[in-house]
């Protein structure tokens, strides 16, 4: 049987069969369409699909306006990529992968240029290499990771994981975008004291603040009242609310941050595909580049960054969209495994950086979304955002933020799969599930909760059950934690 999410807070039991995610044969479908996507199968609607695959791209619109600034440094040389390249690629490679998840994975996920990747290019690559051999590690990170789905690897290493392990990827991640919403809404800051803090001075301050609120309380109260689209009902009214107070109260731009909620002015912008193709694939591993030993280590960062913090969303945002089966498999995830690895060459090939599954993708699969066809919707919006570009600045950032909040609290209810009272799993899931937000990284949840799961049962005496895959996960993720001392031993800098 296949648990499907048909309103929010419900689910119906539906029979499963091979071949596909959650296949309904009793269901027929009602045109080509819905029998490619297979609609009506899996409970949802057109309807659904359009307003998941709207609701994702609003909560992910932001992308466009940070990647060019995470990028925006310079590469050894001191030079800098063109801030118009750099979006028309975001948007770029955004759309290809997002509608390859959606035409060949048909799954209701969205990939973009992953934030960690272009953190880690940012960080640690670039200042020692140039732009077009960065993009080119880009590419091999992302063809490592299609040689790990051809093999089998992936998915068996996605299966592999203990059920209650997977239900604490999903808690976990939930708490994580709970909490990436409330940062970049401004509701928590870093606190000087206390590692966090309410607002930036212990109090919440501002108008911006006060429209999260107000859009956050919108969608909560709408929810409880069973309303169709309530997501994206509430991120519309608080785009409105937003228009109406920036223009009555006349605020600063910068009290929005990225994305101001006023008119761009012109909305066309040509698309500039300059930065298309200038790629230099083993050009850092030479000597006029990092080094063969400096660049292999970024490319094992990147993999990392790559296959587990897309392979825990997968999980998570799929356990939400009611695709996995009692063990919390996912069948037929081979394809969309497969675009998402190809995610980190696409976006290699189109100056972008990596691009990999966004959490964000369960904002859509809130307002109802299963199926690729949603998918399809988000990366056509992108598409389009190859012309429009100033349109992608007019939701606020405190306004979409609403949404991660509201689906954080969603995902939490997988806390009821897991049995508490058993210490051997509740510890790594524990640890699972807060050190996604407590280190802002998913990868080191995950790793956490495989390692502790190890260790216990090795502890216990039953160092045969976790499997082998699981032990060599175990000594992956130990390299992993160890990198720094490692780069260090190898001389590494």
């Amino acid at each position: 049987m296949t648990r499907i999410s048909t309103e929010p807070g419900t689910t119906e039991e539906r029979p499963a069969t091979d071949g596909a995610l959650t296949p309904d044969a009793a269901t027929p479908p009602k045109n080509a369409l819905d029998a490619y996507f297979k609609i009506s199968a899996r409970g949802s609607t057109f309807g659904n699909e359009l307003r998941g695959g709207l609701t994702t791209f609003m909560a992910m619109a932001y992308i466009m306006l940070l990647n060019p600034i995470l990028l925006g440094g310079a590469d050894k040389n001191g030079l800098h990529l063109d801030h118009a390249q750099l979006t028309t690629a975001t948007a770029l490679a955004a759309a290809v992968t997002t509608i390859l998840l959606g035409v060949v994975g048909n799954v209701p996920l969205a990939a973009a240029a992953g934030l960690s990747v272009s953190g880690a290019i940012s960080a640690i690559v670039v200042p020692h290499t140039t732009w077009p051999q960065a993009m080119g590690l880009c590419v091999i990170y992302g063809l490592l990771i299609v040689l790990l789905v051809v093999s089998g690897l992936r998915e068996k290493i996605m299966n592999g994981i203990p059920l209650p392990i997977k239900h604490a990827i999903t808690i976990g991640i939930g708490l994580f975008i709970a909490l990436i919403g409330l940062a970049k809404a401004g509701f928590v800051t870093q606190g000087k004291g206390p590692l966090l803090q309410l607002g930036p001075t212990g109090e919440l301050a501002g108008w911006p603040v006060l429209i999260f609120a107000v859009t956050l309380l919108t969608i909560f109260v709408l929810l409880t009242r069973n309303t169709r689209g309530a997501i994206l009902i509430g991120l519309g009214a608080g785009t409105a609310l937003a228009f109406i107070v920036n223009a009555a109260v006349g605020l600063d731009d910068k009290v929005w941050g990225l994305q101001v909620p006023k008119w761009p002015g012109s909305p066309v912008d040509a698309p500039n595909f300059g930065l298309f193709g200038d790629v230099d694939v083993f050009g850092a591993f030479g000597g006029q580049g990092m080094g063969a030993i400096s660049a292999s280590v970024a490319v094992f960062t990147l993999v990392l960054a790559g296959f587990f913090d897309a392979m825990a969303t997968i999980i998570g945002v799929g356990t939400e969209a009611g695709l996995a089966d009692k063990q919390g498999r996912m069948p037929g995830l081979s394809k969309a495994l497969f675009v998402d690895g190809a995610g980190g060459a696409i976006g290699g090939l189109s100056g972008a950086s990596g691009q990999t599954v966004f959490v964000e993708s369960a904002t859509g699969v809130g307002e109802g979304s299963r199926t690729g066809l949603a998918s399809v919707v988000t990366g056509g919006l992108f598409a389009l955002m190859l012309f429009f570009t100033p349109l992608a600045s007019i939701v606020p950032v405190q306004v979409a933020s609403a949404a991660l909040v509201v689906i954080g609290s969603m995902m939490m209810s997988q806390a009821r799969h897991i049995d508490w009272s058993d210490r051997e799993v509740a510890i790594p899931a524990f640890l699972t599930c807060v050190l996604m937000p407590f280190t802002y990284s998913i990868t080191a949840g995950v790793a956490a909760g495989v390692l502790t799961y190890c260790v216990i049962k090795a502890g216990r005496g039953k160092w045969r059950e976790p499997g082998p895959l699981m032990w060599v996960l175990s000594g992956v993720f130990l390299i992993y934690f160890a990198l720094t001392p490692v780069k260090a031993w190898l001389g590494v800098h």
